[in-house]
C-alpha cells in the first residue's frame, strides 16, 4: 500500500485520514468531515491506524498505554491540529467570500479534500476546481465512487503538476472557468513543498489568472524550530515529499504585495490556539490539542488597479 500511497500523495492521504479520524471520534469537533471517512475501505482504515500506532515510539518514547490510545495521542499532537484549523480557516474565509462575490472556488493542490462533497447550500452558487496531479484525482475519483459518494454537477477536476505547468494554460482548457469572475483560491499544505522562488512564481501565476478582489487563503511554515515540526518534516522526506521552505511575516507580505496581493487577514499560531482550540481542549481534557508552534495562517485579497 504504502508503494501505491507514494504515487499519489501520503501526506495529502493522511491529512484526509486525520480529518476522518477527528470526525468520527470526538463529539465536540474542531472541523466535521462527514465525507473523509468513506475515502477509505474499512480494511486501508485499520491499516493506517494500524501504522499509525506502530509509530508510537517515534512520536513519544515516553508513551505508556494501549493501541487506541497512542492512536489518539499521535491523532491530537502530530496529525490534526494544522490539518484540522487550516481546513476551517480556509471554508470560513470561501463563505465571508461567497457573500460579498466570489463565484468560482479553485483547490490548488486539492488532494484528497471534501468540500465539493459536503458543500452548504451556500456553496451552491460556486463553480469548483479542483486541481492536482492525475494520479492523485484519478484515486480520489475512485474512492469516491466506492464510497458512493456523488460527484456535483458544480464541481470540475483538472489534472496539473504546478511544478511544470502553466496555470493559465491549463485553466483556459477548462471551458467552465471564467477569468474575469471574482475567485476565491485555496492553497492548503502547498507552501511547504515549494521552494520560495517556486511560491513567488505561483503567486505571479495567481495574479494573471485571477480577477481583482479574488482571494487566496494558505497556511505556510514560519523558521521556528520546535520538536514536533522536525518529526513531521521527517515524515513528509519519507514520503518523498521534503518540506523546502520557510518563511517570516515580513517575507510573506513583501512577496505578496510584489505580485499584487495585500493580506486581509492573518493568523499567528498564539491567535490559531485560542480561536480553534479552547473549546475543544475544555471539552477534552486532560487530551488537549495545540497548534503547531511554527505554522501561520494567510489570507490575501488581490489589488484592485486604480487609475489615475
Amino acid at each position: 500500500m504504502q508503494e501505491n500511497m507514494q504515487k499519489k500523495s501520503m501526506t495529502a492521504l493522511i491529512s484526509a485520514f486525520a480529518r476522518a479520524y477527528h470526525s468520527e471520534t470526538k463529539a465536540v469537533k474542531i472541523f466535521d468531515d462527514k465525507i473523509a471517512r468513506l475515502l477509505f475501505t474499512d480494511e486501508e482504515y485499520s491499516l493506517i491506524s494500524s501504522s499509525m500506532t506502530d509509530g508510537i515510539g517515534f512520536f513519544n518514547p515516553s508513551f505508556v498505554g494501549n493501541k487506541e490510545e497512542a492512536l489518539m495521542w499521535i491523532a491530537d499532537n502530530q496529525l490534526c491540529p494544522t490539518v484540522l484549523s487550516r481546513s476551517e480557516f480556509a471554508e470560513s474565509s470561501l463563505k465571508l467570500s461567497v457573500l460579498i462575490g466570489a463565484r468560482q472556488y479553485l483547490v490548488l493542490g486539492a488532494g484528497y479534500d471534501t468540500f465539493a462533497y459536503r458543500q452548504p447550500e451556500w456553496g451552491s452558487s460556486l463553480q469548483i476546481f479542483e486541481l492536482d496531479r492525475s494520479a492523485t484525482i484519478n484515486d480520489k475519483q475512485k474512492r469516491l465512487s466506492d464510497g458512493n459518494v456523488e460527484a456535483p454537477e458544480n464541481v470540475h477536476y483538472i489534472s496539473a503538476d504546478l511544478a511544470k505547468d502553466s496555470l493559465s494554460c491549463v485553466l483556459s482548457q477548462n471551458k467552465s472557468f471564467e477569468f474575469s469572475k471574482v475567485t476565491f483560491c485555496s492553497m492548503l499544505g502547498l507552501t511547504y513543498y515549494l521552494t520560495q522562488n517556486d511560491f513567488s512564481n505561483l503567486l505571479a501565476q495567481l495574479n494573471t489568472v485571477l480577477s481583482a478582489n479574488s482571494s487566496i487563503v494558505f497556511d505556510y511554515p514560519t523558521c521556528n524550530k520546535a520538536e514536533r515540526t522536525t518529526k513531521q518534516s521527517v515524515l513528509a522526506e519519507g514520503a518523498n515529499e521534503k518540506m523546502l521552505a520557510c518563511y517570516t511575516y515580513e517575507g510573506i507580505e513583501k512577496m505578496l504585495s510584489e505580485h499584487g496581493f495585500l493580506i486581509y487577514e492573518y493568523m499567528t499560531p498564539q491567535e490559531i490556539e485560542e480561536k480553534y482550540f479552547t473549546k475543544y481542549n475544555i471539552a477534552n481534557q486532560p487530551h488537549s490539542m495545540h497548534a503547531f508552534e511554527n505554522i501561520s495562517f494567510c489570507l490575501a485579497v488581490k489589488k484592485t488597479i486604480t487609475r489615475e
